[in-house]
């Protein structure tokens, strides 16, 4: 370990907070307390490592709070404009690490926070080293059990809001579980471990850096009773590990780290002055990085543009004029209304197939004669809808590619910002390679399809392999996703050149979603309300 910078603190309210000439993070004042949150957490129980993601939320005893509902995280350009605020949390085994993020997470109350355990990332054992854990003879509490490469790309992957893949450690076998767990999406990150300020580059991604004290017999008491409940532990092995482990290991590599922190918390979880403190500056951090959008600039910036090469319209033939005629006729049955958008739909798909890559192919005919075809050239297609309409255009995906694979977003309009915000999604795995359909609708000023792009781009999918299907859209939404993604192919059947103030499509098709599932949408209707499919 480096040498550590003297410590410069004071004891405020119940908690260590640095002076200005002290080492950390100086950003932001902490001198405002918020009123004290009284919960009651049961104790943790788990025989493997855990992180929180999906589903997003939060039981505790007083309530469940749902993490839900991320607002853009992207700029106009679709560029990622803030990053996710890091908490470090660290301190000895069992000083109630996991208990003090879990309150602080409940303080919070803020949408799409991810609970990340360092345990996850315990190094992979060799024959021997495992023989050794079996008799208690391996040191679980030294820096080199832990992957610190692995830890930090991980950490850093995740602050930049794109999706990871994390470990699952199984401490009963002392072992990684095949299964590996998906994270995505975080407006705050809160990162416990015991080494969690024992590296230097891990120490780089910490926005805030937290030691939580707590004495070291609690800390013992605390270990048996988990190792041995919990982890089929046995008294004897429990304390052996203990004094020839953990207590040195904390002495010599976790306790000096405990200067390094922005705050120290004695007593763990339940110093609520000290968690108040911390999410006050939690607060004031996430509002200085809030985004604004503005949706009246973003239909004004690309007016008098002409349409990007991007843009692919089908032709707009008798048949074709003909259906849009039938689904925009405010009369229509809804029979019919699912039947012809059912046509353009596939028409539509048919008409995105074009533009996947393909190679020349021959094959042989029954009467023995060579035939020059083509075949797709690539790994795999991915279909993905924008709940709820674009789900309507799956059928038509599935008609034409066989065992195609299907993800689902759901981004919904937050009534009081007028921002979109991602809710849920469920995405295939391993889609890096893949070739990506993305289905919606109706497509207004294009926001929900913007974030549905930066979400697969997040999940390392190329934007050049995505193309955007949609049955209607309005200019503005092309200029907005072109503009933002100008890889990303756009193909529609129909553009129709306005959106009026409340951002619906002039002259526009009305809630799709209503008139094809047959629901009623509210007098002040708005289709980014109910689908998302204009948005």
């Amino acid at each position: 370990m480096n040498s550590l910078p003297p410590y410069s603190g004071a004891r405020i309210s119940g908690c260590w907070t640095l002076r200005s000439d002290g080492s950390g993070s100086q950003e932001g004042s902490l001198d405002r307390l918020l009123p004290s949150v009284s919960t009651g957490l049961s104790p943790r129980k788990r025989t493997t490592s855990q992180c929180k993601s999906e589903p997003p939320l939060l039981r505790t005893s007083k309530r469940t709070i749902y993490t839900a509902g991320r607002p853009p995280w992207y700029n106009e350009h679709g560029t990622q404009s803030k990053e996710a605020f890091v908490i470090g949390l660290c301190g000895g085994s069992a000083s109630g690490k996991t208990t003090v993020a879990r309150k602080i997470i409940e303080a919070l109350d803020v949408p799409w926070v991810v609970l990340l355990s360092m345990d996850s990332f315990y190094k992979v054992l060799s024959p021997e080293e495992q023989i050794l854990a079996a008799t208690n003879d391996y040191n679980f509490d030294h820096p080199d059990a832990f992957d610190f490469d692995l830890l930090t790309h991980t950490l850093r992957k995740l602050k930049q809001g794109r999706s990871v893949k994390i470990p699952v450690y199984d401490f009963t076998t002392h072992g990684r579980q095949k299964e590996w767990k998906t994270v995505y999406g975080a407006s705050v990150i809160i990162f416990e471990g015991i080494m969690s300020f024992a590296d230097k580059e891990l120490l780089k991604l910490l926005d805030m850096k937290i030691f939580v004290e707590t004495d070291s017999d609690i800390r013992l008491v605390r270990r048996l009773r988990r190792d041995i409940t919990e982890r089929g532990r046995d008294t004897e092995g429990v304390i052996k590990q203990y004094n020839k482990f953990v207590k040195p290991a904390f002495e010599q590599y976790i306790e000096p780290t405990m200067r390094l922190a922005d705050i120290v918390v004695p007593r763990g979880g339940g110093n609520m002055v000290a968690i108040d403190l911390i999410v006050q500056h939690v607060h004031s951090q996430l509002e200085k990085r809030k985004l604004r959008w503005d949706m009246a600039a973003l239909a004004s910036a690309h007016q008098a543009q002409p349409l990007p090469q991007t843009l692919s319209v089908l032709e707009s033939t008798p048949q074709v004029r003909g259906m849009h005629t039938i689904i925009r006729n405010k009369e229509t049955s809804r029979d019919e209304f699912i039947f012809y958008s059912k046509r353009l739909m596939r028409l539509l798909i048919e008409r995105a197939l074009s533009f996947l890559p393909s190679q020349v192919h021959n094959v042989q005919t029954p009467q023995g004669e060579d035939y020059e075809g083509r075949t797709f050239h690539g790994k795999r297609i991915t279909g993905v809808s924008i709940l709820r309409a674009g789900e309507t255009m799956e059928p038509a995906l599935r008609a034409v590619c066989k065992d195609v694979r299907i993800g689902k977003i759901l981004i919904q309009t937050n009534q009081d910002t007028g921002e979109p915000e991602l809710h849920y999604l469920r995405l295939p795995k391993d889609m890096s390679e893949d070739h990506v359909i993305l289905m919606d609708c109706t497509v207004s000023t294009g926001a929900a399809a913007m974030m549905a792009v930066r979400v697969l781009l997040d999940h390392d999918v190329q934007e050049d392999k995505i193309l955007l299907v949609s049955l209607l859209m309005a200019e503005m939404g092309v200029h907005s996703v072109a503009y933002a993604f100008p890889q990303v192919k756009i193909i529609t059947t129909a553009v129709d050149k306005k959106v009026n103030d409340v951002f619906h499509i002039i002259p526009g098709i009305g809630n799709f979603g209503d008139r094809y599932f047959g629901t009623d949408a509210p007098p002040d209707w708005s289709d980014e309300d109910m689908d998302e499919p204009s948005y």
